[in-house]
């Protein structure tokens, strides 16, 4: 950059530069137009160095912000994980608190029983027959003995699925059950509410439900399938009523197992058939108790509500295989059906939810290892079949989503990589994920090899749609094609190979672009022959001539020199040449698309083309008067027949296996055309 550069450079990078009075100075001290020419050039001059400078520190610097932004992604990963761990600290945090002040709530509770035993019941009863005399519809409420109340409290309930505020109700908890009263709205006397809902202790789960303002200090009561929200007036009072449901749960639950410890076991003897006392090796037949007394058997479906409703399907199925283990030797008795009904129904609420999971409405991101949580839920839970479908299905949606989201590039090579690596690469991480997930079960690996072969099918209707019938040339199908078949070889480290799959869907349309291309071929042929003066090609250029022996000797001729003459001569006809190149990349397209079955279609094409050469060969020699000529049309004629012919049949053979004889029999039964010294012909 001139000294001149470098100083209008610094006066523009100047902190006090002004724009407007620069112009100005300069308009004043310029002479003319000229200048203002001038110095307008020196600062596009100044721009476009400038420009220049910034394209190459951005690519100097490309890759450190690529590291940059992997950095920042990773740095967002780990305060995400910070912060998921702060919060699993702080709920452990909290669930010791709530631990500890029920501790304390319960020995104080204990005192005050030991204390006023007879006074605290009688007390909880009055009260409780005192605000069930205000609920319309709840008087035989009070007919089940030892019930009496625990905590009540005005609550709003929201609609569940809007969130939107239903009604206000006035909860009763007493110590075996809920009750719920709506509000009336016109009084009538001493009653205040009416009667809505009663739920049993062990007919619902209590969940939190977190904060998301404007919905506050809610709670949501779950009876599946059914579900109610309400929210207290603050904070506080939420916390109260979360506490002291689970705490009354939790007493209902000891009491019961009490008092079972305390009922003696009664022997199922039949009175009704009187004891022979003679009958001495008689023996009295009792029937085996089962101990579902246990804590986590009592508060099993209570559980499995929670988990199911906190999508923990780990921990649900995990429940559900130790009670099956604690069951597996037991008895068939009468509660023991009883918490199979029960929990029978939990599996079936459990199961939709996992269905629902891998259902192709629900997002498609993450890939195959996306349902493997769903997946080996299911699989556990003996649902293999059902698993194994829902799975399929959810990666044809995939994979089908994925191709119809690719975008249709120009260059038609370009979009069939794209289209085979998502294509391929989705097939083999599904293969690899399925045989993760259904390792034990053996017979599902049939039902994925049917739905491989369909989404082959899927595969080859928008690959044939883009290279077949968009009219593609032949050495673009042809290239398209092997694209496809070498990443279909990538499967077979799996010990999948559909190849042969691949082959028959593709065959149709290949069959059709080989029949089409010959078409081409042979009216071109056709029209080059019409117009043939046969006469020796002039290149006019030794680097023509060069170009020339270079795309015979790719095409296989490796003799081509002994037909070129002195200087840029070739003792050939231009016709004979061009129909050599077009069917030798005729033949190497065919190859790249060669199946077994289309054997006979390439062979009898090849022969259809050569046949039109040597007819129009044939038809010259009997038309043609001037003996010159002829001995140039025999000169070409054996160029076609002892050249062109053979190398067309080793290529063949060398590209298939296997020997061309269609076209040995039309060479060998064709006419040989001989030339004898004194220039004259014989045919035959």
């Amino acid at each position: 950059m001139t000294d001149t550069g470098n100083k209008l450079r610094k006066q523009l990078e100047s902190a006090n530069f002004d724009p407007k009075q620069y112009v100005k100075h300069l308009s004043q001290q310029s002479d003319g137009d000229r200048d203002l020419q001038e110095h307008r050039q020196k600062i596009q001059t100044l721009a476009d160095e400038t420009a220049q400078n910034l394209k190459k520190n951005v690519y100097k610097n490309y890759r450190q912000f690529i590291e940059t932004a992997k950095e920042i992604s990773y740095l967002e990963s780990e305060m995400y994980q910070l912060s998921h761990i702060l919060t699993e600290q702080k709920s452990i945090m909290e669930t010791i608190t709530q631990a500890l002040l029920s501790t304390d709530k319960g020995e104080a509770a204990k005192e005050m029983q030991a204390a006023f035993p007879k006074e605290t019941e009688e007390v909880k009863q009055r009260t409780l027959t005192t605000l069930l005399e205000k609920v319309e519809g709840c008087k035989n409420i009070m007919e089940t003995p030892g019930r009496y109340l625990v905590y009540n409290g005005d609550l709003f309930e929201y609609d569940v699925d809007n969130m939107s505020q239903i009604q206000k109700v006035h909860a009763f908890l007493m110590n075996d059950c809920l009750l719920i009263a709506t509000w009336l709205p016109n009084r009538r006397g001493a009653v205040r509410y009416k009667y809505n809902a009663l739920y049993d202790l062990d007919s619902f789960a209590i969940v939190n439900v977190k904060d998301n303002a404007p919905m506050k200090d809610m709670f949501k009561i779950l009876m599946f399938p059914d579900s109610r929200i309400f929210q207290a007036e603050n904070s506080k009072i939420k916390k109260e009523w979360l506490e002291i449901l689970d705490e009354t749960k939790k007493n209902k639950v000891i009491k019961e197992r009490h008092k079972k410890e305390e009922e003696p076991p009664h022997s199922p003897v039949r009175q009704d058939m009187p004891k022979n006392p003679f009958d001495e090796d008689e023996q009295v037949v009792c029937e085996e108790i089962v101990d579902l007394s246990m804590e986590w058997i009592q508060e099993l479906p209570e559980d499995l509500d929670v988990c199911i409703a906190q999508r923990d399907f780990e921990g649900a199925v995990d429940l559900l295989d130790k009670l099956n283990e604690y069951l597996k030797d037991q008895p068939l008795t009468q509660p023991v059906k009883g918490l199979k009904v029960k929990v029978e129904e939990r599996v079936r609420q459990l199961t939709e939810v996992l269905v629902f999971e891998l259902s192709p409405d629900r997002s498609l991101r993450g890939g195959p290892k996306a349902t493997r949580r769903a997946v080996s839920q299911l699989v556990r839970l003996g649902q293999s079949t059902k698993a194994c479908e829902l799975f399929l299905k959810n990666r044809a949606a995939a994979v089908q989503t994925a191709i119809r989201q690719l975008r249709i590039e120009g260059a038609t090579l370009l979009y069939i990589h794209k289209l085979c690596n998502i294509f391929f690469t989705s097939l083999l991480e599904t293969a690899k994920e399925f045989e993760m997930d259904f390792a034990g079960n053996t017979g599902c690996y049939s039902a994925f090899v049917v739905w491989s072969r369909s989404a082959m099918k899927m595969f080859v209707d928008a690959f044939s749609k883009q290279v077949f019938d968009s009219k593609e040339s032949l050495s673009t199908a042809a290239e398209c094609v092997k694209v496809a078949k070498e990443h279909c070889k990538q499967l077979s480290e799996i010990g999948l190979d559909l190849t042969f799959t691949l082959q028959s869907l593709l065959v149709k349309d290949v069959k059709a672009a080989l029949q089409s291309y010959k078409e081409i071929i042979i009216e071109a042929t056709k029209h080059r022959d019409s117009e043939e003066m046969w006469r020796k090609m002039n290149l006019m250029t030794p680097e023509a001539l060069g170009k020339l022996k270079e795309e015979m000797r790719n095409c296989g001729i490796s003799n081509f020199d002994q037909y070129t003459g002195d200087g840029c001569w070739v003792s050939l006809s231009y016709t004979i040449v061009a129909f050599t190149k077009q069917m030798m990349a005729f033949l190497e397209e065919g190859l790249k698309l060669y199946f077994p079955e289309l054997h006979m279609v390439l062979l009898e094409s090849l022969r259809e083309i050569i046949l039109v050469a040597v007819q129009h060969v044939d038809y010259s020699l009997r038309c043609e008067q001037d003996s010159e000529k002829k001995v140039f049309i025999c000169h070409n004629a054996s160029f076609l027949y002892e050249t062109v012919l053979p190398v067309v049949e080793k290529r063949f053979e060398e590209g298939v296996g296997k020997p061309a004889k269609q076209l040995q029999d039309l060479r060998n039964g064709s006419r040989l055309i001989r030339v004898n010294p004194e220039s004259t012909m014989s045919v035959v």
